[in-house]
């Protein structure tokens, strides 16, 4: 597990936010596959649960309202959100929610990238993100599945400055992404899956995939995915009670190739 304590770095994945109708449910669920506990839920904040892995903050759960749609929800960090917010209309993708205040926690808006897959901006006030990634419980990776890969490729190399890197076995619409004049990857971008889309795929770690599996399957979850090996870890795909698609990754031993650093 990686323990992150300094803001991280513009255009980095810095947290993730499950949008569920029933919050009690989804807190059940996570916390028998992924091994979540929480802190109470914030009244003033709409009845948003933070999920922390070791006392460190992990994923976000926040009842939907209606209209939203049930899905997980990466957020990318910036210096700046008003200027990234700018960037995002400037470079064809559209504001779901204006920049705003979290309290002292930070600020934020939502954004969709011309293909319709929905993501959110950071910029860190009291709260940097997530502070467990990389490990049991933590985020590992999120994949992009756009209508227009292509186009959803140009708008975030305008907007956060990524370059796109294909890689072997992939399908021909999938790359990477990583920060400019940096090789480590963030994360995937890539056409309509299996998901219903578009929107994100995120992946967290386990220390079993089937013992993951099992422990959904018992806590109201379905599998949509059974267990199988990759070279990054053996893998499943799960429904939440909620309905919100998700991945399980065990972690390799040698560690995960990881979205956060």
């Amino acid at each position: 597990m990686s323990v992150r304590t300094s803001p991280w770095p513009a255009g980095v994945p810095c947290w993730v936010e499950l949008t569920s109708p029933d919050v009690d449910a989804a807190k059940s669920f996570y916390s028998a596959v992924c091994g979540w506990d929480y802190d109470d839920a914030a009244p003033e904040y709409g009845g948003y649960v933070t999920a922390k892995v070791g006392g460190q903050a992990a994923a976000g759960i926040t009842p939907r309202q209606e209209g939203a749609p049930v899905a997980w929800t990466p957020y990318l960090a910036s210096d700046d959100v008003d200027a990234t917010a700018q960037a995002v209309t400037d470079n064809g993708g559209s504001l779901v929610v204006p920049p705003g205040d979290v309290g002292d926690l930070g600020r934020m808006c939502l954004a969709t990238e011309p293909g319709g897959g929905v993501f959110g901006v950071w910029q860190h006030g009291a709260m940097i993100g997530a502070g467990s990634t990389n490990g049991p419980g933590g985020l590992t990776w999120e994949d992009l599945r756009s209508s227009d890969p292509d186009a959803a490729r140009s708008f975030f190399g305008a907007v956060f400055g990524y370059h796109f890197d294909a890689i072997p076995d992939a399908p021909g619409d999938y790359t990477t992404f990583a920060l400019a004049g940096q090789e480590a990857p963030l994360g995937g971008v890539g056409g309509l899956g299996d998901d219903s889309g578009p929107g994100w795929a995120v992946y967290f770690g386990v220390t079993d995939a089937d013992a993951a599996v099992a422990a959904a399957t018992a806590s109201g979850g379905s599998v949509r995915s059974e267990p199988f090996d990759t070279p990054y870890g053996r893998m499943a795909g799960l429904t939440d009670p909620g309905g919100a698609p998700v991945w399980v990754v065990e972690m390799p031993a040698d560690g995960s190739p990881g979205s956060q650093g």
